[in-house]
């Protein structure tokens, strides 16, 4: 474990990580992601842990790639695919619940969907910004926003790229509860009561049943992605816009 994320037991059966990178943002920095590899492994390998909760820092969730990764993929250096990281939340055999008490943004917010319980907050900011840069959604974001999300406001998020308030996306019906920045931590961590109520195994074939569609579908969404990232990236234009949008 590194100082980007730390690893508590805060209850019985609960594990916590908390995403706290203040020198890189909560970006996706090597930092950042080799803490959340090394945290949830061992979480999950300790056989008492039955559910883990992960969250942020302030007013923070997670803001997604770093100008440096975004600037690679548009270079043909690298693929957001790499390593399978932006489905880790997904692989955990353990139920993940994220509370995302801050801002999450793009990468950030897909990262954030992986996890099988949401908990959002009603002053932050969530948005699938990737085609601000005039390139087209990666991390299996064209299957996940639509399960989680539903159709029509997943599609407006993606096609347009604003940021939405929890608030906003709770009076749009958003699914998950939608609390004041405060009590998302808090709610989440009494969710996680619950299941840690639960056998271990019970907790893991549900999370393999529940999770099914989405694992034989995403395969196919991400080489959809790749493909599209291969035209769109290499679009005249879209290497300036991401060195100058990014961050505003």
């Amino acid at each position: 474990m590194n100082g980007a994320v730390k690893l508590t037991q805060p209850l019985p059966g609960v594990a916590c990580l908390q995403m706290e990178d203040r020198a890189g943002g909560n970006t996706f920095t090597q930092a950042l992601v080799c803490g959340l590899v090394d945290g949830l492994r061992q979480a999950q390998q300790d056989p008492a842990t039955r559910v883990i909760v992960l969250h942020g820092y302030d007013s923070l969730f997670c803001a997604g790639g770093t100008l440096e990764e975004l600037v690679d993929i548009a270079d043909g250096r690298r693929s957001f695919d790499e390593g399978a990281f932006y489905r880790l939340l997904l692989d955990c055999p353990l139920p993940v619940i994220a509370a995302m008490q801050g801002h999450a943004m793009g990468g950030g917010l897909v990262f954030g969907l992986y996890a099988d319980l949401l908990v959002l907050s009603r002053e932050s900011l969530y948005g699938a910004n990737f085609m601000k840069y005039g390139f087209t959604p990666g991390m299996g974001a064209t299957d996940l926003l639509p399960r989680k999300l539903g159709p029509l406001l997943a599609a407006e998020m993606l096609f347009s790229a604003r940021s939405y308030h929890g608030q906003a996306l709770a009076d749009r019906g958003l699914a998950c509860p939608v609390l004041p920045r405060a009590e998302v931590v808090p709610h989440a961590l009494g969710l996680a009561r619950d299941l840690a109520d639960k056998p271990r195994v019970a907790l893991m074939r549900l999370k393999e049943a529940l999770n099914a569609p989405l694992l034989a579908s995403l395969p196919g969404a991400v080489e959809r992605e790749r493909a599209m990232h291969e035209e769109t990236f290499a679009q005249e234009g879209v290497r300036q816009r991401i060195q100058q949008r990014y961050g505003n």
